[in-house]
């Protein structure tokens, strides 16, 4: 992750564009409200006997109407900037993140005995992260806050999958202690004149000259039997509270981009998400349409596949396996989104956006408070 944060340059475009996880959201927004809209005005009883989607026995996808859940989402999204001084504050701090790092991302190799993966200094070189399709310009916060909201899911259980148990968040001491270790992770890139030794968004948490080669390091200390050097004893002091310091702000940071992760892994479900309810309607009005005078088409029978799904939402986030067409075998993409809102709501209302008792009772109970 620092690698990533540190070893990839963004272009000035990348950086005007502003935070990926925005532009997700400005892209899937319109789909979502379609289809949204769709799903929470769907019949509540079967029709003739027909059964009731689960989807939609389970309420409103957002716990609330979906203009309330978008006016929340950009009532946030105001508060956020302002915590940076504005767009052009945000702007300074993105950074190339991952922006996906489930367990399904992350690789481990097994070197033969022996491999040089296998020295104390090239141990973490046997992680390997791959699909990078959401790789682009976010905050440090936001792919940390990703991250560990991942902790919550196994999308490999067998009944339901979509499922974010807070149980599982990161403790304060296991964010602070993943995030000291990105702090403390000194990168070597080849082919740049000269490596950082330091995160490009934090102060210098490196003692003395990070240039001292390693053969020389035990010139640093002291001689035995003597104590350090005063100059040198405060120095790493002093290193160690900027370290921690950087944690703090990073875990506040973290907090901070919670909203908008869950924001955009809301839409996602939804644009991934295969409702043959609304196919099945989609194709009604587009016959009903086929006869209609030019301009007598309703707003709802555009309700087409292109807007926002497609190429930029391939795949399943458990997984699944390709052209698999048996309902009950994929993943619930709807109750996903469902669920996860509930997650979203618990963090408005940590962070003071909302009052609990303002939400619907039935979101009141159903919320997922983690506050910390």
């Amino acid at each position: 992750m620092r690698e990533l944060h540190d070893g990839i340059e963004l272009l000035e475009t990348e950086r005007d564009e502003g935070p990926f996880v925005w532009r997700n959201w400005d892209k899937w927004v319109e789909r979502c409200e379609r289809v949204i809209s769709f799903l929470d005005t769907y019949p509540e009883t079967g029709d003739g006997g027909k059964k009731v989607p689960a989807w939609r026995e389970r309420g409103l996808v957002c716990g609330v109407e979906w203009s309330v859940f978008r006016g929340m989402v950009e009532r946030y999204r105001g508060w956020l900037n302002e915590k940076y001084g504005g767009v052009a504050g945000l702007r300074e701090k993105l950074v190339f993140a991952h922006n996906d790092t489930q367990y399904g991302n992350i690789l481990r190799l097994l070197p033969t005995t022996e491999s040089p993966l296998l020295l104390p200094a090239n141990t973490h070189k046997q992680l390997v992260v791959i699909d990078f399709e959401y790789a682009s310009g976010n905050t440090p916060g936001l792919e940390f806050a990703n991250h560990f909201t991942e902790w919550c899911y196994n999308y490999h259980e067998p009944f339901t999958p979509y499922l974010c148990n807070t149980k599982s968040f990161p403790t304060p001491a296991e964010q602070r202690r993943f995030i000291r270790a990105y702090l403390n992770h000194r990168p070597q890139f080849s082919g740049f004149a000269s490596a950082s030794a330091t995160p490009k968004v934090v102060p210098s948490p490196g003692p003395g000259n990070a240039g001292i080669s390693a053969f020389m390091l035990d010139s640093r200390g002291s001689p035995v039997g003597e104590q350090a050097p005063v100059g040198y004893a405060e120095e790493e002091h002093r290193r160690i509270a900027d370290v921690e310091r950087r944690v703090d702000e990073l875990m506040v940071e973290a907090r901070w981009w919670r909203v908008a992760n869950s924001a955009q892994w809301v839409a996602w479900g939804i644009v991934q998400a295969n409702i043959p309810e609304l196919e099945e309607y989609d194709a009604a009005c587009r016959t009903a349409s086929a006869g209609a005078p030019a301009g007598e088409v309703g707003e709802m029978e555009k309700l087409d596949l292109e807007d926002g799904a497609g190429e930029e939402v391939e795949g399943g986030k458990g997984g699944n396996v390709e052209g698999e067409d048996k309902e009950d075998d994929e993943f619930d993409y709807v109750a996903y989104a469902q669920d996860r809102a509930m997650f979203f709501w618990g963090d408005c209302v940590a962070l003071g956006l909302v009052r609990l008792e303002d939400l619907p009772e039935n979101v009141q109970e159903a919320v997922k408070i983690v506050d910390y």
